[in-house]
């Protein structure tokens, strides 16, 4: 499953950003990076009725695992995650996330990296 497309994070000029002028936030096994929209930086136009809403993305990178298959496993299973909990909270404003995923979590089992990944939410205060 893939996260629905009013919440996807496209363009490479929207994760320079986020890099900037993200605030961190860091657990063992990833990275949480969190920022106010900047819609003008977007590849498409967002229609006004999904102007207020959460826009995440995910990044694991070959040093995760070097199979494919290990990480669109880990990608379906935080998309599907993602979509579930960002889609019953109410932005008052455009936010956007990122993970990043540290190789250290294979070693993780999967049911760990939602906790951990809930818990960085919270932190964050996407979550509560």
């Amino acid at each position: 499953m893939v996260l629905p497309k009013h919440m996807r994070l496209k363009g490479h000029r929207c994760f320079d950003y986020i890099y900037k002028e993200g605030t961190r936030f860091y657990s063992y096994s990833m990275i949480l990076r969190i920022t106010r929209a900047k819609p003008k930086l977007q590849a498409q136009q967002i229609s006004l009725a999904n102007r207020n809403s959460i826009k995440c993305a995910i990044s694991i990178s070959n040093k995760v695992s070097k199979k494919s298959v290990e990480r669109n496993k880990l990608r379906r299973l935080f998309h599907q995650h993602l979509a579930d909990r960002l889609s019953k909270i109410e932005p008052r404003s455009d936010i956007w996330t990122f993970i990043s995923l540290k190789p250290c979590c294979m070693q993780c089992p999967p049911a760990d990296l939602l906790k951990e990944c809930d818990k960085l939410l919270y932190k964050a205060g996407l979550a509560k």
